[in-house]
């Protein structure tokens, strides 16, 4: 099955709730305007690219998964599997990966983890089924759950970028504890999501790291 896309624009009730609900976030929305997410791919080969692109660059990450599906023909549990964890290491994947990977294919392979019925479980057991893979963290599982699944009201409050972006936002004094999401994401409620992928749209797009306050963002857009 294939991870789930988000199309977000005006007419949708989910945006409208979100602006009503916070209207700095209502702001922003109509500052960025129409978003797309893009469909991924299927459950296994999203996570077993997840897998393979932790802490490296893009580039290398590309580099290496090419490598690996060349190798194996395709992400998927029974061709992974096949492949001794000697030409996976020399497909470029450490040797902790090459473990995650293999314990991944396994709990897939054995049925302790079915992938395709993830969407049957709320988002917490769906969480706790996908760290039990080893090498899948809180953060994966929670990107997993949004993308990967479409859940709505999901909101990765050990995301730098997101807590940046909140701050940015709501125009906060800099805290020491760092959380900023914590004080204002109960607006959001509960399309959690929503406000994130429009938070991550907002860095994508300059608006964040801008030095500019949301209000400032909007006047400039004005101006154009």
């Amino acid at each position: 099955m294939s991870s789930i896309a988000f199309h977000l624009h005006a007419d949708d009730p989910r945006v409208n709730s979100l602006s009503a609900a916070d209207p700095r976030m209502g702001t922003l929305i109509s500052l960025i305007g129409e978003v797309r997410t893009n469909t991924q791919e299927p459950h296994f080969a999203s996570i077993a690219r997840s897998i393979i692109s932790q802490q490296i660059s893009v580039k290398a990450a590309a580099s290496i998964r090419g490598r690996v599906i060349e190798l194996a023909g395709e992400l998927s549990p029974a061709a992974l599997s096949a492949q001794s964890a000697e030409d996976l290491r020399a497909a470029g994947l450490s040797t902790a990966k090459v473990t995650y990977i293999r314990d991944l294919c396994d709990k897939v392979l054995s049925g302790d983890v079915d992938l395709e019925r993830l969407q049957e479980l709320n988002d917490e057991d769906a969480t706790a089924k996908l760290v039990s893979i080893k090498g899948i963290g809180k953060w994966t599982a929670e990107m997993f759950l949004i993308f990967g699944l479409g859940r709505e009201n999901v909101i990765s409050i050990g995301d730098a970028g997101l807590q940046r972006a909140a701050r940015w936002l709501h125009n906060m004094e800099e805290r020491s504890d760092r959380k900023y999401l914590q004080q204002v994401a109960h607006m959001w409620e509960p399309y959690g999501s929503i406000a994130s992928i429009y938070l991550w749209e907002a860095i994508n797009t300059g608006h964040v790291d801008s030095g500019e306050t949301l209000e400032e963002r909007v006047s400039q857009s004005d101006r154009l």
